[in-house]
């Protein structure tokens, strides 16, 4: 039987839930609109129980092109790394593993204290219809916290946990609960339907890149090494398929770039990863996006 999803005080946007086979399905009480796929049961490990998606609802996916206005090369340059993590699916979504909730086209993470998903979540429950959305959630002092229909607020995360933010999201990974049905049906809805949402993924995103590019500089001498090569560098730690030193040892080339590159895509045991990435690099190659060297003094590309 379909289960209806009643929000609290606040009118949250409400669904009813269905399933069939594998495949669990939210709709939008009252709306009209046709039900969406919220994720597909999938087991990992044997023991833990939840839901993946990789769909493209209505065709919405990441084009960089849609966010060169504002980004620049930077929309371009996250694009391999999009490609392998989702396929550009700005609803992709795991509720199966040790991270409790995944979410966004770079696939970001709620078990990591002030990650990517914290950052991300944050400017959501910014945005003005957030309260559509998680209405017992708030941002205070620059955390997130839960709000009790008494008016008290739980922290559920800070600087060296987000344990309670992942037990809300996704109570357990025993089975697949309610609570993780809504969170995840409230958030592939939110995006989907919301082109702010696909904004700030992207934001997010790309402040990450640019962050950990001049990190990534620093440890490896990037400075004056083309972008396909950094990009290379920032899509394996973002994978984590290969340790520092074996970065460094690829990168040892004695100025040989292409040799360098060479390399960078035969670290870790990850040949499909590499087939995904390095099909984007080369048609953003051929296409004239990419062609830039990285400068350190600027934190970006010429």
């Amino acid at each position: 039987m379909p289960t209806a999803l009643r929000g609290g005080k606040n009118m949250a946007i409400n669904f009813t839930l269905s399933q069939t086979g594998t495949s669990r399905f939210a709709q939008v009480i009252g709306s009209g609109d046709p039900k969406f796929l919220v994720g597909k049961e999938t087991v990992y490990e044997h023991t833990k129980h939840g839901l993946f998606n990789l769909s493209i609802p209505n065709g919405i996916l990441y084009k960089p092109e849609d966010y060169n206005a504002e980004y620049g090369f930077w929309a371009y340059f996250i694009a391999p790394t999009a490609k392998a993590e989702s396929n550009n699916s700005f609803v992709c979504l795991n509720t199966y593993d040790r991270a409790r909730f995944t979410f966004s086209f770079m696939q970001y993470a709620a078990h990591v204290p002030n990650g990517d998903f914290v950052k991300c979540l944050k400017e959501l429950l910014a945005l003005p219809n957030a309260q559509d959305y998680f209405p017992k959630l708030i941002v205070q002092n620059s955390r997130i916290f839960y709000r009790e229909s008494t008016g008290s607020l739980t922290q559920l995360e800070d600087n060296t946990t987000t344990d309670a933010l992942m037990k809300y999201l996704n109570p357990s990974l025993d089975h697949i609960e309610n609570q993780e049905l809504i969170c995840a049906a409230r958030m592939v809805h939110w995006a989907t339907n919301d082109a702010n949402h696909r904004r700030i993924q992207v934001k997010v995103a790309i402040e990450h890149f640019k962050e950990n590019m001049k990190r990534y500089a620093q440890s490896y001498n990037l400075d004056g090494y083309p972008d396909k090569v950094c990009q290379m560098v920032c899509d394996i730690r973002h994978q984590g398929r290969a340790t520092s030193q074996q970065i460094i040892n690829a990168l040892n080339t004695g100025g040989n770039f292409e040799t360098a590159y060479s390399r960078l895509c035969q670290l870790g045991n990850y040949p499909s990863r590499v087939t995904q990435v390095r099909p984007v690099i080369n048609n953003l190659i051929g296409a004239g996006k990419f062609g830039k060297k990285y400068r350190l003094a600027t934190n970006d590309f010429a």
